[in-house]
């Protein structure tokens, strides 16, 4: 694919800034829940729990998103994927031309621990935002990948992020800080440039031809 895609424009397009408020209500109200249950049960309470407590806020997270689209607030769908090594699964959340994961990160501006199916994942997005590593990987070779990442333990921070290809370059972008969306989004967005447009509409051709091809769907 010879057009450069926007990173930014291709998240806002799959993810649209209208649906961005019901993040932080979805993460609030998982934290609220878990630490409400360690609070409650004594079983939890024991040290050995208490440094895992990370484990209870990302099942709460999970079962949060996961109401959110049976709700249909959220107009996507998600899967339950085994990892790549048989440990358990993640939720993944179906966008329509990408998928997206969710992690708990100490650091903002660092990307979850480069565990195997994170890695496989962000490879995704190489030939489509104007990577320079990649320049010659110009063809889709799976679905764009995001992250919704949130703080680790402490709720102070919640981005959607486009991971680079390279694990310890961060993000190719990322939205500011979500915890702090006003409560009421503004009913105009600024107009997008035509060449976004046409760069967007050109890689979702790519993917659904990908997805013809691979049988995904």
């Amino acid at each position: 694919m010879d057009t450069v895609v926007s990173a930014k424009h291709f998240l806002e397009d799959q993810i649209p800034v209208k649906f961005h408020h019901h993040i932080p209500t979805s993460l609030k109200s998982a934290y609220k829940a878990a630490n409400l249950l360690i609070q409650e049960e004594p079983i939890l309470q024991v040290a050995s729990a208490i440094d895992n407590g990370g484990r209870i806020i990302s099942w709460a997270v999970d079962a949060a998103f996961e109401k959110l689209i049976k709700s249909g607030q959220w107009p996507f769908d998600y899967r339950w994927v085994p990892f790549d090594k048989p440990t358990g699964r993640y939720l993944e959340i179906r966008l329509n031309h990408s998928v997206m994961s969710v992690s708990q990160i100490h650091d903002p501006r660092q990307q979850p621990r480069n565990v195997r199916f994170r890695e496989n994942k962000r490879l995704n997005n190489q030939p489509f935002f104007d990577m320079d590593d990649f320049e010659e990987e110009n063809s889709v070779n799976g679905l764009p990948h995001f992250l919704l990442v949130h703080g680790h333990q402490e709720l102070n921070f919640a981005h959607l992020a486009v991971p680079n290809a390279r694990h310890s370059m961060g993000y190719i972008y990322k939205t500011a800080n979500l915890m702090q969306l006003p409560h009421e989004l503004p009913n105009e967005l600024p107009p997008v440039e035509d060449t976004d447009f046409d760069a967007t509409m050109t890689l979702k051709e790519e993917i659904e031809r990908w997805r013809k091809e691979n049988d995904d769907r």
